[in-house]
């Protein structure tokens, strides 16, 4: 289980946790903790001993897992059909083609994914500003992560189907939600990494490759 600094001190379990990161992430041989519901920070991204991590958020409990620790479900009731709108093409065929998502407004039923950096402080990356680079997607189809704006426009953050990687820009100390849209039914595995460059040195850091599993039920 992924676990904050603050979090470890304040649990008495520091040494213990020190010796565990020393560990490879392949290493956990627990059983996964499986969500079907919930707000979760699928990506959630910290600044501790020097490193950038990435990794999931349970907002609902405070508890954080490794990317490995984690199973992610979309819910069959996640199924729509694609907006009859040429604007959300990018997802499949407008007013005909049907996808999952995992939505930016919540819905109690389905996780609702966020993306956050909100235990960095401000001033430790230049202009505040870090990168989270989706690296790959491996599944049966595609993956788009966009936001709508009031009216119900789409920007695109990240699409696997128009090529990878993509970058999207977190600011440090904020949260935001997006749509997560996959076109099929399956297993996804999902692989990002987040960078950054030192205010104070201009060092840039990134962060080991995190990947999340996901699975969309037909």
């Amino acid at each position: 289980m992924r676990s904050t600094i603050r979090h470890l001190l304040a649990s008495g379990v520091l040494g213990v946790a020190l010796v565990a990161t020393a560990l490879p992430a392949h290493a956990a041989t627990s059983p996964a903790v499986v969500f079907d519901s919930g707000h979760l920070d699928l990506v959630d991204v910290a600044y501790e001993a020097g490193a950038l991590e990435v990794g999931v958020h349970d907002e609902d409990n405070d508890i954080e897992y490794g990317a490995d620790e984690v199973k992610l479900i979309v819910k069959r009731q996640a199924k729509v059909t694609v907006p009859a709108d040429p604007a959300f093409a990018f997802l499949g065929t407008p007013g005909v083609s049907k996808v999952w998502i995992l939505p930016q407004i919540q819905n109690s039923n389905l996780i609702w994914p966020g993306i956050a950096a909100e235990e960095i402080e401000a001033g430790v990356f230049a202009s505040d500003a870090l990168t989270l680079s989706v690296q790959s997607v491996s599944g049966p189809g595609q993956l788009a992560i966009y936001t709508e704006n009031a009216v119900g426009q789409p920007t695109i953050l990240a699409d696997s189907g128009d090529g990878l990687p993509d970058a999207i820009t977190v600011t440090a100390g904020d949260h935001s939600h997006a749509n997560w849209a996959f076109d099929k039914a399956g297993t996804y595995y999902v692989t990002v990494r987040a960078t950054g460059t030192l205010a104070a040195t201009g060092q840039q850091v990134t962060s080991d490759p995190a990947t999340f599993r996901f699975v969309v039920r037909a």
